[in-house]
């Protein structure tokens, strides 16, 4: 099924003729979960990984044998998903209570390599804002599921590009880390539903100007929508006769409140997994991701989000979702959860095979 994103609630152009200017395009991965073919785009799924090219690891000294096993964290996830909503059987009890992290590989040593996860494959042909070095239609993102790299103790992610007509013998099975720092490093098998939109740049980057232009229009909308609920309602209150009334009532008046639009949340940068457009810089001041060999400014590649989208920023959820919109596979599909919410892979556009720098938000 496609995902489809609905028109933004204002066409910000019209209203700031000035963003015109700071428009970008990027792809919206829409992840899902299911699995995927090595011949198809994927989080988590089979790679196009040539069978005799050697796997890629991690070689630094740290911690590797004690966490938590994938296999695991993948079905704590089933069980979960399964039991929304009702009381867990006796099985699943006895299931979830038998997951636990500990040391699950007592005989890898922290100076031993680590197979890195296969953390997302992208085919050019899916991803219009997929740009690489020339020639190459295949990016596949790994990650050691540690986060315990470099100064800032960051995970470490590895980017292989590829010329997808060049490989033959595919690997049939592909390695996967024994074990996993964080359950929240290991994402959840999902089939992509790619989808170009438009974004805008992040306010904080804007002229001072527009900033307040901006600022000032929102003020304005947020004044008329006050005074419309200034109206007196003399109906006399609903009573109900259940809470499940009450609750069902309570989710229609909440579905049917005047959606407060700003220009964060709505108009500038979507939320979700997503290749290409801008940074947003939500947490943190804005800060330079320049290429450490050429000095050229780096766009994001790749967004690594927690959410589809969250209470500020619902008006990106698909149409196709809207009937589904609390439900944790379509907010949260993959299950990954790193720095404070959102990672961003940026790379070089002057030469995307000079090193990759990382950014959290």
């Amino acid at each position: 099924m496609t995902r489809t994103t609905p028109p933004r609630p204002v066409d910000v152009e019209a209203v700031f003729p000035a963003l015109s200017a700071h428009r970008r395009t990027a792809t919206r991965l829409h992840p899902r979960q299911g699995i995927a073919k090595a011949e198809e785009s994927s989080v988590a799924g089979p790679l196009l990984w040539p069978a005799d090219e050697p796997w890629p690891v991690c070689t630094e000294v740290h911690t590797k044998g004690t966490g938590h096993r994938p296999a695991d964290v993948r079905l704590k996830r089933r069980v979960l998903a399964e039991a929304r909503g009702r009381d867990f059987s006796d099985e699943e009890r006895r299931v979830l209570d038998a997951i636990t992290p500990g040391r699950h590989a007592p005989d890898l040593r922290d100076e031993d390599p680590l197979p890195l996860m296969a953390v997302a494959q992208l085919y050019a042909r899916d991803i219009p804002d997929l740009v690489g070095p020339e020639g190459h239609d295949l990016l596949q993102v790994f990650w050691c599921p540690f986060e315990v790299h470099g100064p800032d103790r960051t995970i470490d992610v590895v980017l292989k590009w590829r010329r997808s007509h060049e490989v033959g013998e595919v690997l049939a099975d592909q390695p996967e880390p024994p074990v996993a720092g964080r359950e929240e490093c290991v994402p959840t098998p999902c089939v992509l539903h790619p989808e170009q939109v438009v974004e805008h740049e992040y306010l904080g980057l804007l002229s001072e100007e527009l900033q307040d232009d901006i600022a000032d229009w929102e003020e304005r909308l947020l004044d008329e929508e006050e005074n419309d609920d200034d109206a007196y309602d003399s109906s006399a209150p609903q009573s109900y006769d259940t809470y499940e009334e009450y609750e069902a009532a309570m989710a229609r008046a909440r579905a049917e409140e005047e959606y407060e639009v700003d220009y964060m949340g709505d108009l500038s940068i979507a939320p979700g997994w997503k290749v290409g457009g801008f940074a947003s810089w939500h947490l943190t001041d804005p800060a330079p991701v320049d290429c450490a060999v050429c000095g050229t400014p780096m766009p994001p590649l790749l967004t690594v989000d927690k959410w589809e989208c969250d209470g500020g920023s619902r008006s990106w959820l698909p149409l196709e979702d809207r009937d589904s919109a609390d439900d944790p596979n379509v907010i949260d599909p993959v299950g990954v959860y790193l720095g404070r919410g959102l990672m961003r892979v940026h790379t070089c556009p002057a030469d995307p095979t000079h090193p990759h720098r990382l950014s959290f938000q």
